[in-house]
This record gives C-alpha cells, structure tokens and sequence, in this order.
C-alpha cells in the first residue's frame, strides 16, 4: 500500500465513502414548517445517558434553522426510501412532497416506514473541522426490525443482501 502525502477533498470523500453508513434524516417542524435534512454520518454514542451523534456541514443552509426546533426526528431510512433520501438532499426544492411523516407533539418528524426512529434533541454542538458534532440526547425510539436499512456506500445507496448461511 503506497502512502500519499497530500490529503486533497476529492481523495478523502472517496476513502472516507469506502465505510459503509446508514442513511438518516434529521427533521422537525420550526415555525410550522417541516425543515429537514439527510445525514449518512450518524452514529450512537451512549447508552446512559442515551445519546447519538451526527455530523452537519457548515455550508449547510438547512441546520441553523432545523437546529431551533426543541426536537429532531431521526429517521433511519428503510432500502425502500432512497428517493426520500435524495429528496432530502436536494437543495432548492420541497424536500417534504409527497413523503409520508408524523410530527411528534413537540415538533419531531419522523418518516413513515422507517428501519428506525429516534426522538432527541440537541445536548451540544461541537465544532471541528468544516464540520459541527451535534450530540442528540435522546428521548424515545423504534425500530423494526422487518425493514431492511439504506446503505450510502462509494458515493451511491445502496441495500444489504443476506448471505446464505
């Protein structure tokens, strides 16, 4: 394995892409309106207290709004939902139509049909990089284990096969 010395963007996003990640979204109602986004950088952090984090960009023009609400709905998105996860990165559109989602009474969206879902809200913010840490308290989940999860792998989506035992 040869080393490189120069880090460019191009060569980290696709060495970091070789980890396959699930694919959420962060979503919430803020002054009535469903605001959300999609994040492939999810991961749990504790269990007591219970916690999660994601990663958010600071380009991202979505999260200083969607980080006012009191709760975000962490929606992990079942291999059935990947239209929704382009919908949800996609800039400039409604990234809502046509989805089917729950808003909990403290403003939480949650997408129907989920693998899993998680009601937090934000416990810290922690810069680091071009990038902000935000820990997710959290305050009610589920799962179902009937639904297969969205997998971001290389740069596309992609699903889990079972091998045969």
């Amino acid at each position: 394995m040869a080393m490189r010395s120069a880090l460019e963007p191009l060569r980290l996003r696709r060495v970091f892409g070789s980890f396959p990640t699930g694919v959420t979204v962060l979503a919430a109602l803020v002054d009535g309106v469903p605001t959300g986004l999609a994040a492939n950088s999810f991961v749990s952090v504790s269990l007591d207290p219970p916690m999660v984090s994601v990663c958010v960009a600071h380009t991202s023009t979505t999260w200083p709004v969607l980080r006012q609400a009191a709760r975000i709905g962490v929606s992990v998105l079942g291999a059935h939902q990947e239209n929704a996860g382009r919908q949800l990165s996609a800039r400039d559109t409604d990234r809502f139509a046509a989805l089917d989602w729950q808003a909990s009474d403290d403003g939480a969206i949650l997408l129907d049909g989920s693998s899993a879902w998680l009601d937090c809200s934000i416990e810290q913010q922690i810069p680091a990089g071009d990038h902000d840490i935000v820990l997710l308290r959290v305050h009610d989940l589920d799962a179902d284990p009937d639904v297969a999860p969205l997998v971001f792998h290389g740069s596309r989506y992609r699903r889990l096969l079972d091998s045969p035992p």
